[in-house]
């Protein structure tokens, strides 16, 4: 080993960049040097970009230092050549090791924040009991609540031990996984929380009643044409978010004005129109629950004797007058043309308990829909239920397209409450449990505890995780309270409908002690919970490790930015998708006066069911904020990989896929002003956009960005 003092000259004095350099003498039999130690002298952890040799070799580090006053431990950085576990040069072999046993620390203790520890914990910091028993959260993971794991580090609470304490920022994370300067500045989580935990409060201060809706349709319109006059920023709160800050007067008065989402700029009224109720399934925020229908009758699954009858009202006979002018109901069905949002056997559980909260509701619900001869769908019927409760039975309605002005209105109402619903299911299990953050971060800890850095998988993996764990400590912190398990099976969608915008767009491995520790902890322990479930994957070939990392990479990158980046363009606009339905169904056992209220004033009804003054507001709030591109986003085939670079087959690939991301944004391009395609082209639609591999920064509906860093 030899050892040598490096000395620093200043770089850029502006931004804190400094060159170290040290000299030292390599004896000819040394061999070649594959490893650096470093130990930081000074008394705050360093950022460390890279090191470089004077004969070319290069050690790309992009790591955090901790001072040899927290951890006396020296950081070990691999040269950018990649071994695989059986290649690993023999003087090689116990730093390997030696470096991932420092990361996955002993179990035990509160996490520092100079530290690079990984480990699990259930979600038992989604409450906070030290503050009072009604802000206490059930434990989310285990056998009755299954769930993914995440990074623990915090102590336990004083009055729950089995629930870890909820801190302001800093929130521990490893070191190396938090925002970079930049990102903080701009649209990191330093900016969420400030905008839901300053700007709210100067809304509240203008929006005093919390459950006064918006008088009139063009009361919501206002918010992006003129603006929402507020109190001069304080100490800098509202700068926090600057694109919607649009002036300061004299008289200390502020305006927060809201750039125009592409839906209301496109077309105002296009929320009305039940093909765009339909195409927003496909082409929307949440294009993965919609489900082919195989059975019928449609039936619960849940307990009759809790919930009320299984049978859905949705009969045959509804289902022939809907589609009367294009097949039979056998025809339909025999030949997959049926498709379903289902929601019924998801919400219903929760629906009383929703409703003694004041001014919301909730039903289950099942929205049945055709594929017509030209591509698109068509509702057919709009099912929701409300369970039985204080004596009352089971209440269900079906509502189809009308044809009487009566029928229209509640139309528009059943729809409003499926759109909610839909809103939800987004956020909580397409966005946050399922199929993005919450399910990711189990792969991001096992990849720092099992891969090396000189890992290939690792290589490769690691530009997916980037800021992941950030951003889900401070959705922990600022936005989730609970969570619920999805149901829902195999929906068969693909194979039957053609213009789907979101869908169109061995014993080496067997043997690789690192590769099967990181999946068998992956499988045993971060998704414990479903360790025994049959769809896990083997890891014993070549073909399977391609077909598990892919699947990674895509739920990081594809995955995330097509339910992320159009949430302000998509979500933006309140009638064409609101988040929450505050009021039941008017023909739900009305009193004489409701009735005759929603009679003379049906409109009235309509904004009172959508989101308070207050609630739309704030989501506009949040969605700009996670609908944003950093400035220094990393994007698919953006940017390569030091090592990559170095090996000319590899990066021979590299080039060749990142030329394929280009040809695929033109495909998307021209499919988009293809007018056989109806879910993509016609007057007042929104392109589907939203993977098209880059983007500049801000909200720009478009731009798949590596890792889920929002």
């Amino acid at each position: 080993m030899l050892r040598a003092y490096a000395r620093y000259e200043p770089l850029d004095f502006d931004i804190s960049i400094y060159t170290y350099k040290c000299n030292f003498d390599v004896p000819e039999d040394f061999g070649e040097i594959g490893a650096v130690l470093v130990e930081n002298e000074y008394s705050k952890k360093m950022f460390f970009k890279n090191i470089v040799l004077d004969n070319g070799v290069t050690f790309t580090c992009e790591s955090w230092v901790h001072s040899k006053n927290d951890n006396p431990d020296k950081r070990i950085f691999f040269a950018d050549k990649s071994y695989l576990p059986s290649e690993t040069p023999n003087g090689l072999k116990s730093l390997r090791e030696q470096d991932m046993i420092s990361l996955r620390g002993n179990g035990e203790g509160e996490r520092k924040s100079f530290e690079r520890i990984y480990d699990y914990d259930l979600y038992n910091d989604l409450g906070a009991p030290d503050e009072g028993s009604s802000l206490a959260r059930p434990v989310l993971g285990g056998e009755k609540q299954p769930y993914p794991r995440r990074c623990t580090g915090r102590e336990m609470s004083s009055i729950d031990p089995l629930t870890e304490t909820r801190t302001l920022l800093p929130f521990y994370i490893p070191a190396d996984e938090d925002f970079s300067e930049i990102k903080q500045v701009t649209f990191g989580a330093r900016t969420l929380y400030s905008a839901l935990h300053a700007v709210v409060p100067v809304l509240k201060s203008v929006f005093t009643d919390k459950t006064k809706g918006f008088p009139l349709f063009t009361d919501i319109d206002m918010l992006f044409n003129q603006g929402v006059n507020v109190p001069a920023p304080d100490d800098g709160v509202l700068s926090a978010l600057p694109i919607l800050l649009k002036k300061i007067d004299d008289t200390k008065n502020a305006v927060i004005q809201f750039e125009m989402p592409e839906t209301l700029e496109r077309d105002k009224f296009s929320w009305l129109s039940d093909e765009e109720f339909c195409r927003q399934m496909l082409a929307g925020l949440n294009p993965c629950s919609i489900q082919l229908v195989k059975e019928w009758p449609l039936m619960s699954k849940l307990d009759p004797e809790i919930y009320g009858p299984a049978e859905s009202l949705i009969t045959k006979e509804i289902v022939e007058k809907e589609i009367k002018d294009f097949m039979t109901f056998d025809e339909a069905l025999a030949q997959k043309k049926l498709f379903m949002l289902d929601y019924h056997d998801l919400l219903l559980p929760y629906v009383n308990k929703l409703r003694d909260i004041e001014t919301t509701t909730l039903y289950g619900s099942r929205t049945l829909m055709l594929l017509t001869p030209d591509g698109t769908l068509r509702p057919l019927a709009i099912e929701l239920t409300h369970p039985p409760y204080d004596g009352k039975p089971q209440w269900k309605h079906v509502y189809t397209p009308a044809r009487t002005a009566t029928d229209l209105w509640l139309w528009r109402l059943a729809k409003a409450h499926v759109l909610a619903h839909d809103a939800g299911y987004h956020q909580l299990i397409s966005h946050w449990l399922l199929r993005t953050h919450c399910a990711t971060e189990p792969y991001i800890i096992a990849t720092n505890r099992h891969l090396s850095q000189m890992h290939p998988m690792s290589r490769l993996l690691l530009p997916h995780c980037r800021y992941t764990m950030q951003i889900n400590s401070l959705a922990r912190l600022i936005l989730i309270n609970a969570g619920v398990e999805d149901p829902t099976a195999p929906h068969g969608l693909k194979l039957a409908i053609e213009d789907y915008p979101y869908a169109n767009d061995a014993n080496l491995v067997e043997s690789d002690e690192e590769l099967q520790a990181w999946w068998n902890e992956i499988r045993m322990v971060g998704h414990g919970d479903k360790k025994d479930e049959p769809w896990w994957p083997q890891l014993k070939t070549q073909e399977d490790l391609i077909g598990i990392v892919s699947t990674i990479m895509w739920v990081t990158a594809g995955q995330h930015s097509a339910v992320n980046f159009g949430q302000y363009d998509l979500g933006g606009y309140i009638p064409y998708r609101p988040t929450v339905a505050r009021t039941n169904m008017p023909n739900e056992d009305p009193t004489d006066e409701e009735w005759q209220s929603f009679v003379d004033r049906p409109e009235d009804t309509l904004l009172k069911c959508f989101p308070s003054q207050l609630q739309g507001i704030q989501t506009l709030v949040l969605y700009n904020v996670l609908s944003s591109h950093s400035p220094d986003e990393e994007y698919i085939g953006g940017i390569t990989n030091a090592t990559w670079e170095a090996d000319p087959t590899i990066k021979a690939t590299f080039e060749e896929f990142r030329g394929r991301l280009n040809e695929l944004e033109a495909v998307i391009d021209s499919r988009n002003i293809d007018p056989t395609l109806k879910n993509r082209y016609g007057v007042g639609l929104v392109p589907y956009q939203l993977l098209i591999p880059y983007s500049e920064s801000g909200v720009t509906g478009r731009g798949v960005a590596n890792s889920i860093s929002i």
